[in-house]
């Protein structure tokens, strides 16, 4: 049971309030394991398919390796949400690690030995989706165990500036070194080693018990499907967090097939670049991203927090309207930055609201369910991005996937009368666990 008197952050200058989670030695065993894994998620990323190209594979056998790594996320997320709120979450994370270290290990012994196949990376790219799907919810189900909750905020900040300094960053860097000096895969053998390490970082945490009862007498199986299905209806009967799942639902199947399939051709054709071009524009919006989330890891949790967290979803889009108009490749690449840093500053601010406002017994589940929704209409988005925009034109597409989301935005805030519940439930407090459930 949580303790339901107030429990406000201390006074710390903004710039110290960001850093202060790494007073907690916990956590910054947490942020180093979290970091060693992203840096192998990123040098992965681009040896895998520098790989593809070096044996020769065409574009299409590239599409079926990273498709095998979205395809085995959204099987594994919804158990993997049921799962972190069963077996205590540092278990969970130190296996996907191992497991990442086995299948990733096993692909470099191949590679060096020169018996690579290209089923061979679908299978370790499928590996890697399957472990995602775990990874996730067990990490935002752990860190409220490690922190107290006015830290929760930085925290997810951080986070929020990791992966795009490690995954997007580092981790390309150091794959795209190793591959010039080397070969793929010795890139693997640094993707192999970098989860082994961050699975021994993870041991030096101290385990954490679960922050729920379950039933000596239920069955594994019986009971992970009637997890799976109390995670759903708590989801429907939780206004916020339904209309807010939904919007964002559609939000992704707005502007993810534009962003990831037109926007290079936009480059491409209106501005006359090549993939240096390309390349600055999508860092842009990383770079963006981290700038966002290491701001508001300074600051504290906004007043009118979902309503500002929408609103920085659906007004964030808008600068979308610019890249199918503009032949200046400067343009693309300020409208990128202000789209990165207003969707990551609302993803920390949601990342902390579910930990923060979900009842602890179904944190992983709601975490699986929001991982679940980004990803679902993903493919689908870039399935029909292409068409539509050869059959209206790129102009109209990136009008709609900048002009609508504002107006989901209003509609989410207005029918889930988000202004009214975020006054009766202000985080400045922590509610008794359940409380929230039985408020909504």
């Amino acid at each position: 049971m949580a303790d339901s008197s107030p429990q406000r952050a201390p006074a710390l200058p903004p710039l110290l309030r960001a850093v202060h989670p790494f007073v907690h030695r916990q956590y910054r065993v947490l942020a180093a394991a979290l970091a060693l894994s992203l840096l192998g998620t990123g040098v992965w990323l681009v040896a895998f398919v520098w790989q593809v190209i070096q044996l020769g594979g065409s574009p299409v056998e590239l599409s079926i390796v990273a498709t095998a790594n979205a395809a085995g996320t959204v099987v594994a997320v919804l158990l993997g949400g049921a799962v972190a709120d069963r077996v205590p979450q540092r278990r969970i994370l130190i296996a996907v690690e191992l497991t990442k270290a086995v299948a990733v290990g096993t692909v470099a012994a191949v590679a060096l030995t020169g018996g690579l196949e290209i089923w061979h990376l679908a299978a370790a790219s499928l590996v890697f989706g399957l472990t995602d799907g775990f990874f996730y919810p067990a990490y935002s189900a752990l860190l409220p165990s490690l922190l107290p909750e006015h830290e929760l905020l930085a925290a997810n900040g951080l986070e929020g500036v990791l992966r795009p300094a490690v995954m997007q960053a580092a981790g390309p860097a150091a794959a795209s070194g190793l591959i010039a000096v080397a070969s793929p895969g010795a890139a693997f053998v640094l993707v192999a080693g970098s989860q082994v390490l961050a699975a021994a970082a993870l041991l030096l945490l101290r385990p954490t018990a679960l922050r729920r009862e379950l039933d000596a007498a239920d069955h594994p199986v019986g009971g992970l499907l009637r997890d799976i299905r109390d995670g759903f209806g708590y989801m429907v009967r939780t206004p916020w967090l339904f209309a807010t799942l939904v919007y964002a639902s559609v939000l992704v199947f707005v502007i993810m097939g534009p962003i990831e399939v037109l926007l290079p051709f936009a480059v491409k054709d209106q501005t006359g670049g090549g993939a240096g071009a390309f390349a600055l524009a999508i860092g842009a919006f990383g770079v963006g991203g981290a700038v966002g989330s290491l701001l508001v890891a300074t600051l504290r949790l906004p007043r009118r927090y979902l309503t500002v967290m929408n609103l920085l979803w659906g007004l964030g889009c808008v600068p979308l309207v610019v890249i199918g108009v503009t032949d200046a490749l400067w343009l693309m690449v300020a409208a990128l930055f202000v789209v990165g840093f207003a969707f990551s500053a609302a993803n920390v601010i949601w990342g902390t609201l579910l930990q923060r406002r979900v009842p602890a017994a179904y944190l992983g589940r709601v975490s699986s369910l929001d991982f679940f929704v980004s990803l679902a209409f993903m493919p689908v988005s870039m399935a029909v991005a292409g068409p539509v925009g050869e059959a209206v034109g790129f102009p109209a597409v990136f009008l709609v996937a900048g002009l609508v989301p504002p107006a989901l935005a209003t509609a989410a805030i207005l029918l889930a009368r988000m202004p009214r519940d975020e006054l009766r439930h202000p985080l400045d407090r922590t509610p008794p666990d359940g409380a929230e459930a039985a408020a909504s």
